[in-house]
């Protein structure tokens, strides 16, 4: 069945092992972050049976679908009208808003349970958390952390590189660790996790930079598609072709590469300039922007070019492409791997089929 995302769980499991070990050594635990695969259960086995520490997703229903022992972390800063499916399903959330903690200590009561905040510092990126100026802020949300008994003030944290593409270094690392250290002294806590950031961090892990005292990661593209976020570059030490899609050819025709006819608006409201590069064997293949985004396909075969895509079509110039010594025809399938964002429309999308090797 086509469009079908080929997932080899043997060469995601050497990733995770190379970056669980990576961690490690230097004391840095690893919660894996599971949204961008939509927590798939068998990967998610894997991940239990692994070394890893956790698991960490944005949304309640990933959560839900991990059956394990270990800690479930939410990366997104939690919404009121879900507060209590958030401290039902997550042991930890990231949170900013003192308001909504309170409503976490609230709900934590009724279920009878300990529930586990981590304390969101903008060190400059200008996503979530508490700017670390607003001094006066960070110890009213820590005030209705330990004033619940049904709270434990577990760490404070930063996302960093995700919106601003502001990279994390020793410099607004040291920011977070001296704000835990305040916090520390102030409230006479452990305060024990400083969670870090994500696979931003990996050039200062392979460099060995990563300040002492930072103490967690959240990695998502390092560990499935081996990349150093920090850089765009794929990492030599990881597999970079863990998740693989494969589409079918519904149309091969020898077509002009300029529409012809007055321009307008293409169907997403798009106004669209075409050169005119003269004939071309044009492929039509069955997945389109619902599923994919085309831009984040990165073709193995380096002589077909992607030309663009509708909602159910991709469209792919197969001039120069040959299939096993032959021109292209309908039938024949082509294999892209995505990007992060490609991948998280691939997985999201209930019309295209898995297909799992190893594991």
């Amino acid at each position: 069945m086509f469009p079908k995302l080929i997932i080899d769980i043997d060469k995601l499991e050497e990733n995770l092992n190379w970056l669980v070990n990576s961690c490690h050594k230097i004391g840095i635990s690893v919660t894996v972050v599971t949204k961008v695969f939509c927590a798939d259960k068998k990967i998610c086995a894997m991940i239990d049976a692994s070394k890893a520490d956790g698991f960490s997703d944005s949304r309640i229903q990933n959560l839900d679908r991990i059956n394990t022992t270990k800690p479930k972390q939410l990366l997104r800063i939690p919404m009121q009208s879900e507060i209590d499916e958030v401290v039902r399903s997550a042991d930890i959330t990231m949170q900013s808003s003192p308001e909504t903690i309170r409503m976490s200590g609230e709900s934590a009561r009724v279920q009878n349970k300990l529930h586990r905040i981590i304390l969101m510092i903008d060190l400059g990126d200008l996503r979530e958390g508490i700017f670390n100026t607003e001094t006066e802020k960070l110890f009213e949300a820590a005030d209705a952390i330990i004033h619940d008994e049904n709270l434990e003030f577990y760490g404070v944290g930063v996302n960093l590189t995700c919106y601003g593409g502001i990279l994390p270094d020793e410099r607004n690392l040291g920011k977070l660790l001296e704000i835990a250290e305040m916090l520390r002294k102030h409230y006479d806590l452990p305060i024990p996790v400083v969670s870090g950031g994500n696979s931003s961090m990996m050039t200062m892990l392979k460099e060995n930079r990563i300040p002492e005292g930072i103490n967690q990661l959240r990695l998502g593209e390092s560990f499935v598609l081996g990349n150093d976020t920090s850089t765009g570059l794929p990492m030599d030490e990881l597999h970079t072709d863990c998740f693989i899609l494969e589409a079918e050819l519904v149309e091969v025709q020898n077509k002009p590469s300029k529409p012809i006819g007055t321009s307008g608006l293409n169907a997403f409201g798009e106004h669209v300039e075409f050169e005119d590069r003269g004939e071309m064997l044009r492929g039509i293949l069955a997945i389109g922007r619902q599923d994919v985004d085309p831009d984040g396909l990165s073709c193995l075969d380096s002589n077909v070019e992607i030309l663009g895509a509708s909602s159910d079509h991709l469209i792919v110039n197969l001039s120069n492409a040959k299939y096993n010594g032959r021109d292209y025809k309908v039938g024949d399938t082509i294999r892209f791997i995505p990007s992060y964002g490609a991948l998280l429309k691939l997985t999201t999308s209930e019309y295209v089929f898995k297909e799992y090797l190893g594991g």
